[in-house]
């Protein structure tokens, strides 16, 4: 079985929720107003009460309290909601996979860390988004929910030999199924119509110096994923001693000024039991 047949028979998979495209086909119209994008979401009641819990947290931090989604796009501008709404209805999305292979719980908060991490990381270079980071971490590895849902007694297998033998997961992927959960999560990224830049951090995150266009933002997915796996915040799967941060990748992050590693952790473990509450509790 190749990524292709995995994809190919499962609408489930490869389609996100409608409300998220009905929202981007709205922002990409220069006529539509704020009222009429928010009008989009607050037909899903529990969509919009958890979104508007998450505008109105510290993770926004904004000066007034939010009490409609067109006023959050006023806020937080069309860019950051659809960035926050594609985060939530991914989560909604795999929410009912049961934890026969990986604890999905656990599976949700590593993505969390890796998104707060990524978000700082790229906070750093002053040309980058941040925003757009965090979504980033949310879906480095949703290839292998793919594989939970469609291969689940082979990957158990490989999760275990990853485990005995201190392998990387990626490295026994390919070695038992030709590709790896990475690939998966771009093709899949690739059926979801998201952005370049979404497909190659996915694709290319644990080999971010052969990505051929965003090979920076790759090694800030690279780095949030070990750092998030070296602080123990959730887990993926992934059981293979935390690989060292090579100063090769570190110099593609292009940072301004010094990143102090404890500094970094220390700010992340505050954010990080408040995010995961906001975007697990209702899920």
């Amino acid at each position: 079985m190749d990524i292709q047949d995995l994809l190919d028979d499962d609408v489930s998979i490869v389609s996100l929720p409608s409300v998220y495209y009905q929202f981007q086909e709205a922002m990409s119209d220069k006529n539509s107003s704020f009222a009429e994008i928010g009008e989009i979401i607050i037909y899903d009641s529990g969509l919009t009460t958890r979104l508007l819990k998450i505008v109105n947290s510290a993770y926004y931090g904004l000066p007034a309290k939010i009490e409609k989604v067109s006023h959050a796009i006023g806020w937080n501008g069309t860019d950051d909601l659809g960035n926050l709404l594609l985060s939530t209805v991914v989560i909604d999305q795999f929410n009912s996979i049961p934890n026969s292979v990986i604890n999905m719980e656990s599976f949700w908060q590593h993505a969390i860390a890796c998104g707060l991490i990524a978000r700082k990381l790229a906070s750093y270079n002053e040309v980058l988004d941040p925003e757009k980071f965090f979504v980033a971490g949310m879906l480095h590895d949703i290839g292998q929910i793919v594989l939970c849902t469609k291969l689940p007694e082979l990957t158990l297998k490989i999760l275990l030999e990853a485990q005995s033998q201190n392998q990387p997961l990626h490295v026994l992927e390919d070695h038992e199924l030709g590709f790896n959960h990475a690939e998966l999560g771009g093709r899949l990224l690739e059926k979801w119509n998201l952005s370049e830049f979404h497909i190659e951090t996915t694709e290319f995150h644990h080999k971010p110096a052969i990505a051929p266009n965003y090979s920076m933002e790759s090694s800030i997915l690279y780095y949030a994923d070990i750092l998030a796996n070296t602080m123990k915040l959730g887990c993926s799967g992934e059981s293979a001693t935390t690989p060292a941060l090579d100063e090769e990748n570190w110099e593609r992050l292009q940072v301004s000024g010094q990143i102090i590693l404890p500094d970094l952790k220390e700010e992340i473990h505050k954010e990080y039991n408040e995010t995961v509450s906001l975007f697990l509790q209702s899920a």
